[in-house]
C-alpha cells in the first residue's frame, strides 16, 4: 500500500493529537499515586467503560476473528462469546465489591482479605507474575501482531516493521509515562471512536465491492453446498457434530470454562485492567455502569464489522491457497483491495490506535503492580507520592524496553503462554467465592494455584492431552477443575480460618452478602446487611439475555433476516428493561458514594484497616 503526503500528515496529526491529550492531563495525573494509577477515583462510567472496550480491541483482534470465521464459521466466535456469563457476573456481583475495597490493584486484595505470611506471599507473587511475565508476553504478542500487519499493509521488511513498531511503542510509553491512567483513558476514547469508525467503513466498502449483502449471503450458501456439510458458515451456534467444537466442548465453554479458569482480561470475579477501571470510577454506580457498557459494546456491538469483513474474505479468497494457509491475512487483503485510497492514512492511524490503546493500558497496569505491590510494599514503604510517581514513570519505560526484547524472541517463547495459562486453569471458583464465604483463606488460593498448575502440566505432558484438540481440551479442563476444587476445598477445612480481626475488617469494608458470612455478620450488627443476592442473580440472567439477544439480533438484521433480527433486538430491549427496572426499584442512589458513608454507623470498636 503506497502512502502519499496527505496520508503522512493524517498519521502525524493522529500522534500529535494523542500527545496533546497527554500534556493537557499531565499535571492532574501526576499529583499522587492514586491519580497516576486510578485517576483519583473520579472517572465517569462512560469513559471508564469505553477505555476497557478500546483496550480489548487490539491491532490483531479483527485478524483473529477473521481466522475464527474462516475456519469455523460465525459460530467459531463462541470461543470468546461464552465469556458473556463471566463478564455480566462481574457487572452485577463484583463491580460494587471491588469499588468498596478501595484498593489500588486487584492483587492488593490479598492483604485486606487474608493475613500473615500467606497473604504477603500471595500479593507479592501475583504482582510479579502479572506485572512481568504475563504482561510482557501480552505486549510482545501485540507487538508481533502489529509487525505482521505493517509488513503486509506497507510492504516493508520485518526489520523496518520492527523499527516502526518501536517508534510507535516509544510514543505510547511516553504518553502513558507523562499522563498516567488519565492519559490512557482519554486517548482510549479518541482511539476507540477512530478505529471503530474505520472498521465499520471497511465493512461497508467490502460488502459494496462484492455486490451487496444479498449477494454475499447467497455466495456463502454456495460455499456451504460445495462443502457438503450439515453446518453453515452463517450458523450462530456450532453444529452438534462439529469437528472443531463438538457438543461436549461447546457445553464446557458455556457451562464450565467461563467461571473455572483464570485468564488475563476475563478473570472470574473481575480483575486485571477491568478491575483497574472499576477502581477509578466515581462510585459504585459508575463502576457497575462502566462494566455493563463494556460488556454490551464488547460482545453485542463491536464484533459485527469484523465478522462481515471475514465473510467477504471467505467468499473472495475461498480458492486461494495463501488464504487457506493463513486465513487471518484475509482481513488485511480485503482492506487493501476495497478501502478507498483517500482513507488509507486514517486506516493506518486506526491500526495504530488499536495497538496503542492495548499497549498503553498494559504499561500502566503492569507498572501499578511493580510499584504498588512490590516496590512500595516490600522495598520503599515511606516515601512521598512524588517519589512513587517518578518510580512509576521509570518502570513504565523499563516495561516498554523489556517488551521489545520479548518481541524479538517471541518465536522461541510462544510456548510459555500455555504454561502461564496453566497456572490459572481451574482456579476461577476460589476467586469467585472468596468474596462471599468467610471460611476461604490464603491457603485456599495458594493450594488452588499449585493444584491447577500441577494437574494441568501432568495432563499435558504425562497423559499427552492436547488443548488444541477440542475433545481433549474439554476433558483436560473438566479434570483440572475437579481435582483443583477438591484440593482447595480440602485445604480450606484443614487449615485455620483467617483471624476475626481481618474478617471483621473486610466485612465492614466491602459489605458482601451476609448469607455465608453469618459468624462474622453477627458480630457487627451496626453494618447494614446487603441482602442483594436474588436481586443480583436476576440482573445477571437478564444481562446475559440482553447481550445474546442484541448480538444475534444485530447479526440477523445485517445478514438479511430482518423480521427475526427485529424480534431478537426487541427481546434484548425487554431484558435491558428488566435490568433498568430492577436497578430503579432497588435504587441507583444506594450505589452512590454518599450512600456508602451512611450504611455503616460509627463504632469505636472498628478494627484498624490492613
Amino acid at each position: 500500500m503506497q502512502l502519499n503526503y496527505i496520508d503522512f500528515l493524517i498519521i502525524a496529526g493522529y500522534f500529535l493529537f494523542n500527545l496533546t491529550i497527554a500534556l493537557i492531563v499531565r499535571k492532574k495525573a501526576t499529583r499522587s499515586v492514586d491519580d497516576y494509577f486510578v485517576s483519583g477515583r473520579n472517572v465517569s462510567w462512560w469513559l471508564a467503560g469505553t477505555s476497557i472496550v478500546a483496550t480489548t480491541f487490539a491491532a490483531d483482534t479483527p485478524l483473529a476473528v477473521t481466522g475464527l470465521v474462516a475456519r469455523n464459521g460465525i459460530a467459531g466466535n463462541w470461543i470468546w462469546w461464552s465469556f458473556v456469563f463471566s463478564g455480566m457476573l462481574t457487572v452485577f456481583f463484583y463491580a460494587k465489591l471491588w469499588r468498596r475495597a478501595e484498593v489500588l490493584t486487584d492483587v492488593e486484595f490479598a492483604e485486606i482479605r487474608y493475613s500473615g505470611k500467606p497473604a504477603i506471599f500471595l500479593r507479592g507473587f501475583r504482582a510479579i507474575y502479572l506485572g512481568l511475565p504475563v504482561n510482557l508476553i501480552i505486549m510482545g504478542w501485540v507487538n508481533l501482531a502489529i509487525v505482521k500487519i505493517m509488513i503486509t499493509v506497507l510492504g516493508v521488511t520485518k526489520v523496518e516493521a520492527l523499527v516502526l513498531t518501536i517508534v510507535i511503542m516509544f510514543l505510547t510509553a511516553s504518553i502513558s509515562t507523562i499522563s498516567g491512567l488519565w492519559g490512557v483513558l482519554w486517548t482510549d476514547l479518541f482511539q476507540f471512536v477512530l478505529k471503530m469508525g474505520m472498521v465499520i467503513l471497511l465493512a461497508v466498502f467490502a460488502v459494496q465491492a462484492i455486490g451487496g449483502m444479498d449477494v454475499l449471503v447467497e455466495k456463502l450458501h454456495e460455499i456451504d453446498r460445495t462443502r457438503n456439510s450439515d453446518s453453515s458458515i452463517l450458523s450462530f451456534v456450532p453444529d452438534i457434530n462439529s469437528v472443531w467444537m463438538p457438543m461436549i466442548t461447546f457445553l464446557v465453554f458455556i457451562s464450565v470454562n467461563w467461571w473455572a479458569s483464570w485468564y488475563p482480561g476475563a478473570e472470574p470475579g473481575g480483575g486485571g485492567y477491568v478491575a483497574q477501571r472499576i477502581f477509578c470510577a466515581k462510585n459504585e454506580k459508575h463502576s457497575l455502569l462502566a462494566t455493563l457498557w463494556f460488556n454490551i459494546a464488547h460482545y453485542a456491538i463491536r464484533p459485527w464489522p469484523w465478522i462481515i469483513v471475514a465473510l467477504v474474505a471467505c467468499v473472495r479468497f475461498q480458492d486461494d491457497p495463501a488464504f487457506q494457509a493463513d486465513p487471518e491475512s484475509g482481513y488485511i487483503r480485503v482492506l487493501m483491495l476495497d478501502l478507498p485510497v483517500y482513507l488509507r492514512g486514517l486506516m493506518i492511524a486506526a491500526f495504530a490506535a488499536a495497538y496503542m490503546s492495548t499497549i498503553g493500558t498494559q504499561l500502566n497496569w503492569g507498572a501499578s503492580y511493580v510499584v504498588n505491590d512490590v516496590y512500595r510494599r516490600f522495598m520503599k514503604k515511606d516515601k512521598s507520592d512524588k517519589h512513587y510517581v517518578r518510580i512509576s514513570q521509570l518502570v513504565t519505560m523499563i516495561l516498554m524496553l523489556l517488551s521489545i526484547g520479548v518481541t524479538f524472541s517471541m518465536e522461541t517463547i510462544a510456548g510459555a503462554w500455555q504454561i502461564l495459562m496453566a497456572l490459572g486453569a481451574g482456579t476461577g471458583l476460589v476467586y469467585i467465592l472468596r468474596w462471599f464465604w468467610w471460611r476461604i483463606n490464603a491457603w485456599s488460593e495458594i493450594s488452588a494455584m499449585v493444584a491447577a498448575f500441577i494437574t494441568s502440566m501432568t495432563l499435558r505432558f504425562v497423559f499427552n492431552l492436547d488443548e488444541g484438540d477440542p475433545v481433549e481440551f474439554a476433558y483436560l479442563l473438566i479434570t483440572t477443575v475437579a481435582i483443583t476444587t477438591v484440593v482447595w476445598v480440602t485445604v480450606t477445612f484443614l487449615t485455620k480460618p483467617e483471624s476475626q480481626e481481618i474478617l471483621i475488617s473486610f466485612y465492614r469494608r466491602v459489605r458482601p452478602n451476609p448469607t455465608f458470612w453469618k459468624p462474622i455478620a453477627e458480630q457487627v450488627k451496626d453494618v447494614i446487611p446487603q441482602k442483594d443476592g436474588l436481586f443480583s442473580f436476576v440482573n445477571w440472567i437478564a444481562g446475559v439475555a440482553l447481550i445474546y439477544f442484541m448480538l444475534f439480533g444485530i447479526g440477523k438484521l445485517l445478514l438479511g433476516e430482518p423480521f427475526l433480527g427485529i424480534v431478537l433486538i426487541i427481546c434484548g430491549f425487554i431484558a435491558g428493561g428488566i435490568v433498568y427496572r430492577n436497578m430503579s426499584r432497588k435504587g441507583w442512589e444506594t450505589l452512590s458514594g454518599e450512600e456508602i458513608k451512611t450504611t455503616v454507623k460509627p463504632s469505636p470498636e472498628l478494627p484498624k484497616q490492613v
